[in-house]
C-alpha cells in the first residue's frame, strides 16, 4: 500500500466493555473500520449501538472506572493510542484529532467566554502567545459564520443560541487543523436550517483542510448528504460496511435493509411507517449467535448458535451475517432478501 493510500486512521478490533455490578457490559465488541484523508465515514445505528462510545474510546475519553478498552488497536498514522501515555494522548487530542461533542452546553465551560476556551487550546497546542490566540480564535469564529464575532468571542456559552453554541464547537474543534474530525450528532436538537448550514460548514472546512472525517449519527439523511462510506453498527458490532450510494441501492443485511425501510417515502401513500419487531439484546446478556437473529424475518437455527464474521463480498460490501456464506440452506430467502 503507498503513502497515498494508507488510511489516516485503523481500528482494528476495538473492544471497550463496563465493569459493573450488574456484570460487563459490551459496548464495543470488536469493531474495525479504516478513514483516509478526505473521507468522511458515517457511522449509524439506533440509540444504545455503540456509535458514541466508539468515538470516546478513540480519543481514550471512556470514563473508568467502570469502562475499560479490553482488547483492539487505534492506530493513528501507524502508532496506536490504545498504547499511548495519557501526556501522548494529550497532545494528539484537540489538535491532530478533534471531535465535536453532542451537546455543546455539557462540553462548553459554562463561566469562560467561548473566545477564551478557543484560544487555550490554540495557546496549549500552537505555542501561540495570548494576543495571537485571541485573535486567532476570533477569526475562528467568522469562519464558522458567527456574526460579530469579536463581540460573541467575549461571552459565556448562555448568551448564545443552540446554533452558535455548536458553531463554537466546531471553531475550537477546528482551531489546530486537525487531521481527523469525529463528529458526535453535530446537528442534534438543531432546526432543519441551522443543520443544513452545520453539514455544509464541515463539508467546506474539510474540502479546505483535507481531513478525514468520522460523522456519527443516527439519520440516515445526513448519512447520504455527507458521507462517502457508511459503517452500520448493531449492539456493539458493525454488521454491514460499505460506500454510501451501495447501502442505499442494495442494503444487505437486514437489519440495514430495516432501517432504511422505516424511513419516510415521498412517493408512496402510507399512514404507518415500516419498523423493525422485537427489542436490541442487553449489552450484559448478549446471545450466543446472531445478535439480530430473534429480530430477523430470514432467521435460521445457525443464526441463534453462532455469530458470523464480517465477510467482504465480491463488490468491496461487508456484511456480518450468515446468508450470505454457503452455510445458509434456504437459497429462495436468500434470494428474496437481496433482492
Amino acid at each position: 500500500m503507498t503513502e497515498k493510500n494508507k488510511p489516516i486512521l485503523e481500528v482494528k478490533g476495538l473492544k471497550t466493555h463496563f465493569y459493573t455490578k450488574r456484570g460487563v457490559s459490551k459496548a464495543v465488541d470488536g469493531i474495525d473500520f479504516s478513514l483516509y484523508k478526505g473521507e468522511t465515514l458515517g457511522i449509524v445505528g439506533e440509540s444504545g449501538c455503540g456509535k458514541s462510545m466508539t468515538s470516546l474510546s478513540i480519543l481514550r475519553l471512556i470514563p473508568s472506572p467502570p469502562g475499560k478498552i479490553a482488547g483492539g488497536q487505534v492506530l493513528f498514522k501507524g502508532k496506536d493510542l490504545v498504547a499511548m501515555s495519557e501526556d501522548e494522548m494529550r497532545k494528539i487530542r484537540g489538535n491532530e484529532i478533534s471531535m465535536i461533542f453532542q451537546e455543546p452546553m455539557t462540553s462548553l465551560n459554562p463561566v469562560i467566554p467561548v473566545g477564551e476556551q478557543i484560544a487555550e487550546a490554540l495557546r496549549l497546542h500552537q505555542k501561540m502567545g495570548r494576543k495571537a490566540a485571541w485573535e486567532k480564535a476570533v477569526e475562528m469564529l467568522m469562519l464558522v459564520g458567527i456574526p460579530s464575532p469579536e463581540k460573541r468571542a467575549k461571552q459565556e456559552p448562555f448568551q448564545l443560541s443552540g446554533g452558535m453554541r455548536q458553531r463554537v464547537m466546531i471553531a475550537m474543534a477546528l482551531a489546530c487543523t486537525p487531521e481527523v474530525l469525529i463528529a458526535d450528532e453535530p446537528t442534534t436538537a438543531l432546526d432543519v436550517t441551522i443543520q443544513a448550514q452545520i453539514l455544509e460548514l464541515i463539508k467546506d472546512l474539510q474540502n479546505k483542510l483535507g481531513m478525514g472525517v468520522i460523522m456519527i449519527t443516527h439519520d440516515l439523511g445526513v448519512v447520504a448528504e455527507t458521507c462517502d462510506t457508511v459503517a452500520v453498527m448493531y449492539a456493539g458490532n458493525i454488521i454491514e460496511h460499505a460506500s454510501t450510494k451501495k447501502i442505499f441501492a442494495n442494503p444487505r443485511h437486514p437489519y440495514t435493509q430495516g432501517l432504511l425501510d422505516s424511513l419516510p417515502k415521498i412517493h408512496e401513500d402510507k399512514e404507518e411507517l415500516q419498523t423493525i419487531e422485537g427489542s436490541v439484546p442487553s449489552p450484559y446478556n448478549m446471545p450466543a449467535g446472531c445478535r439480530f437473529a430473534s429480530r430477523c424475518p430470514y432467521q435460521q437455527p445457525i443464526c441463534h448458535q453462532q455469530q458470523p464474521e464480517l465477510i467482504e463480498q465480491n463488490d468491496g460490501v461487508k456484511v456480518r451475517c450468515w446468508m450470505y456464506t454457503d452455510k445458509w440452506a434456504d437459497k429462495v430467502v436468500k434470494e428474496e432478501a437481496v433482492k
